[in-house]
């Protein structure tokens, strides 16, 4: 069975960009995947403190429970990111995750002893909510983030859905936003 890593970068549970990954979930196929769906506001991840202790060991040296999140990384055939949008970017839930996950980095190029299986084929999936009313590269600064992030967790960055405006109509009355998550969730599972 493979496995997904779903993690939900916003706050507020229930709301839209919660909403928008169950949508994706509820599209794949249960019997070929294992969810785990991980709440960061639930967790409790110190910001890099740029010790650069994982420059020297390819592991990070803070106890908290990015420790357990390194492990599902490295099991995980698919990650998806679900964030709204903040400042043009993820959240700052998801944005101290990233950088925590520097230890994959500095493992891979800076001791080219991967702390993370690098052989294994993973699919990386990037949600984002924004609030305002749609605008041209309003979710452009975000994408770069994640797409360095994936790499890094040794995915391929493959699918993304974006859904603004939602101050003024909120995901759960968009059945187009919907129907494009519900099916995103089907490709993802039928490629895995």
């Amino acid at each position: 069975m493979k496995r997904v890593l779903a993690i939900v970068g916003s706050p507020r549970k229930g709301k839209n960009t919660d909403f928008l990954l169950d949508k994706v979930l509820e599209g794949m196929d249960k019997e070929k995947v294992h969810i785990q769906k991980i709440y960061l506001r639930d967790l409790n991840i110190a910001p890099c403190t740029s010790c650069y202790y994982c420059a020297d060991t390819g592991r990070c040296c803070i106890n908290d429970d990015m420790q357990k999140l390194y492990k599902a990384f490295d099991e995980s055939d698919c990650t998806i990111i679900a964030s709204p949008l903040y400042f043009n970017t993820v959240s700052s839930l998801t944005k101290i995750m990233i950088d925590r996950c520097q230890m994959f980095w500095s493992s891979k190029y800076q001791l080219n002893n991967p702390s993370i299986d690098r052989d294994k084929k993973r699919i990386g999936v990037f949600l984002c909510v924004g609030g305002s009313k749609e605008h041209e590269e309003q979710f452009d600064a975000s994408i770069p983030v994640i797409d360095l992030f994936l790499k890094a967790v040794n995915a391929k960055y493959k699918y993304s859905l974006f859904c603004a405006n939602t101050d003024e109509v909120p995901v759960w009355e968009r059945e187009d936003i919907l129907d494009k998550a519900v099916i995103m969730g089907k490709n993802v599972s039928e490629e895995l």
